[in-house]
């Protein structure tokens, strides 16, 4: 064998995906409703990037923030759905090696963008609520602006990690992908290299954005509930929680899904049900983000008034 593993090296091919099932009916089935989600997906989240921008009510930090949630949501879904629709039509999908680097990347660039994002929209309705006379000050142009940074470069950085771990893998043989995507847990399997740095460097960068965010938003929401409860008028209470509900509810979804991924023990579930939650918060959550905040969000739903009528 070639000692540096070209001799038989599945990246000059690609891969093969071998997607969510092998039914011919039930493929049909799926990609008219995964077609139908994803069409909803760009036409809301686009909606609420153009509403914001247009709409002078909301050019407040909360709104930009909700605007690149919708772009990275756009991202995050195209990143994977267009591949995982044609995958229902071919009888084998073949991805190459360069496309399997580019949706890993923008998997993780998106992803890890969404966790910072959220992240930051918790220390803006922590600085809304309790300390509402200071608002102005500590979320700024210039802060605001500082906090975007972040959020990006963190996830141009993970991706950076994924890709260079990535890349150092050796395929001698398999390129079967027991998945609809370029996942890096399917892929490392693959390896017939070593894989005990480029396994666990990712699993660090990725695990400790999510630990980070994680802290930022628990944090956040301690001193928010700490706040309301001192509250002493219900009116106010409920108007200051409202603010929250979106952005719990949000959170709430694509933490839940990315726990049970990539924190809950392997044993504990199937491959097959390991499909299905990516499904769930690669596909559908994205379309849902712009329901949650325009449905539950008075401001938004007053703007989207004035601007259709």
């Amino acid at each position: 064998m070639d000692p540096l593993g070209h001799g038989n090296d599945t990246s000059m091919t690609g891969f093969i995906l071998l997607g969510l099932t092998h039914d011919p009916i039930l493929r049909v089935i799926l990609f008219i409703i995964i077609l139908c989600i994803y069409l909803v997906t760009i036409c809301g989240n686009l909606s609420t990037i153009i509403l914001i921008r247009s709409s002078s009510q909301l050019h407040h930090p909360m709104y930009f923030f909700l605007s690149h949630l919708a772009f990275a949501d756009i991202g995050y879904s195209s990143s994977v759905t267009p591949n995982m629709l044609i995958n229902f039509l071919v009888e084998k999908n073949t991805i190459s090696y360069p496309a399997c680097v580019i949706q890993l990347g923008s998997v993780v660039f998106f992803g890890s963008t969404e966790c910072f994002l959220l992240a930051a929209m918790a220390y803006d309705r922590f600085v809304a609520i309790c300390n509402p006379l200071l608002y102005s000050t500590k979320m700024s142009t210039q802060v605001y602006v500082q906090l975007l940074t972040v959020a990006y470069v963190g996830g141009f950085l993970n991706v950076c990690s994924f890709t260079i771990c990535f890349r150092s893998l050796l395929f001698c043989g398999a390129n079967r992908v027991n998945h609809f995507f370029c996942d890096f847990a399917p892929l490392v399997e693959l390896s017939c290299s070593d894989i005990s740095i480029p396994a666990v460097v990712p699993s660090f960068t990725a695990g400790s954005i999510i630990v980070v965010t994680v802290i930022v938003i628990a944090v956040s929401y301690i001193y928010i509930l700490i706040t309301i409860l001192k509250m002493c008028s219900t009116e106010g209470r409920h108007k200051a929680f409202s603010t929250c509900t979106s952005h719990l509810t949000a959170v709430t979804l694509f933490y839940g899904t990315i726990t049970f991924i990539y924190v809950m023990p392997k044993s504990s579930y199937s491959t097959d049900q390991n499909k299905v939650v990516s499904v769930f918060y690669k596909v559908v959550i994205p379309m849902l983000n712009p329901l949650i905040y325009s449905l539950r969000n008075n401001e938004i739903k007053g703007a989207m008034k004035r601007e259709l009528c």
